[in-house]
């Protein structure tokens, strides 16, 4: 299983993209690709169209919903890395990949890399 974070869910629309020939590959290869509910509400906010909303969601197997345990996991990692507000969305998606046991792919690893030490595997 393989988590996209919001930039794989918006470049992957984009035709020729390295994220979109990835989805491809790993679509192919029969991996199961999700997304965190976090990563699928940042995407909404587009702007996305109907159809570019359907084509993404045909790639995912999940949307991984944001519960308690996911809500709990985020307020523990923002503790533990200086409690930054600008990164409580990407700390969200964080909590909600390592509680999944999967690796996050994004392009976006400098938000993160302070994760990473607490067990975040990113690709």
């Amino acid at each position: 299983m393989i988590c996209l974070d919001t930039n794989y869910l918006i470049l992957g629309l984009q035709k020729g993209s390295s994220e979109s020939r990835q989805l491809v590959r790993w679509y192919q290869a029969g991996e199961v690709l999700v997304t965190p509910m976090a990563a699928w509400h940042e995407f909404l906010c587009g702007p996305v169209t109907g159809p570019q909303v359907a084509t993404m969601r045909a790639f995912l197997a999940e949307v991984i919903p944001f519960g308690e345990q996911q809500a709990a996991k985020a307020a523990e990692l923002f503790a533990a890395t200086g409690r930054k507000r600008s990164l409580k969305i990407d700390i969200m998606i964080a909590a909600t990949v390592m509680l999944a046991d999967a690796p996050l792919a994004t392009n976006n690893k400098a938000d993160f890399r302070a994760l990473k030490k607490h067990g975040l595997t990113l690709i």
